[in-house]
């Protein structure tokens, strides 16, 4: 398993695969899927964390199911730049992961992922308890967005350069 940047993902994805997002809470691991064409982040049940082993079973059982193609991983980098605990407890799950799968990662500036979605559900009207329950994997489809959207960016400036 390899960490790409998303310019290397996108040079070695194999087309009509999907992408998956990812926003790794210590509570739950919130879970967005693409479509076949990696135009639209739609949300997933998200994962509720136990051991890591179990966590990484349940990953992998989504990667096959929906033939996942790479995962991009939010990466909660502090509004300053730097990089504190979460950062480090996010790039040493990439790393153990790496140890289980070759299913390429992408690691995600997250910052505002959470307040995007918590603001979209709101918007969307939906009660605060139902927000709760879906405020990870909301999170993780802005996270996924963003990576889609970039991608079809690196795509269509590819082409043009053709």
């Amino acid at each position: 398993m390899a960490i790409l940047t998303i310019e290397e993902l996108a040079a070695r994805l194999p087309p009509h695969q999907a992408i998956a997002g990812l926003d790794l809470g210590t509570k739950t691991i919130g879970i967005s899927v693409s479509d076949l064409g990696r135009r639209f982040a739609t949300p997933r049940e998200v994962i509720r964390r136990a051991k890591f082993g179990i966590d990484a079973a349940a990953l992998l059982a989504l990667a096959e199911k929906e033939k996942i193609a790479a995962f991009v991983i939010g990466l909660p980098v502090n509004m300053d730049g730097s990089e504190g605990p979460r950062c480090q407890a996010t790039r040493a799950f990439v790393r153990n992961m790496g140890e289980k799968t070759d299913i390429p990662f992408v690691l995600w500036d997250e910052r505002l992922s959470t307040v995007a979605a918590e603001r979209a559900l709101i918007e969307m009207d939906v009660s605060r308890k139902k927000r709760a329950e879906r405020i990870d994997s909301a999170a993780a489809s802005f996270i996924l967005q963003g990576a889609l959207d970039r991608l079809a960016t690196l795509a269509k400036n590819g082409a043009a350069a053709d």
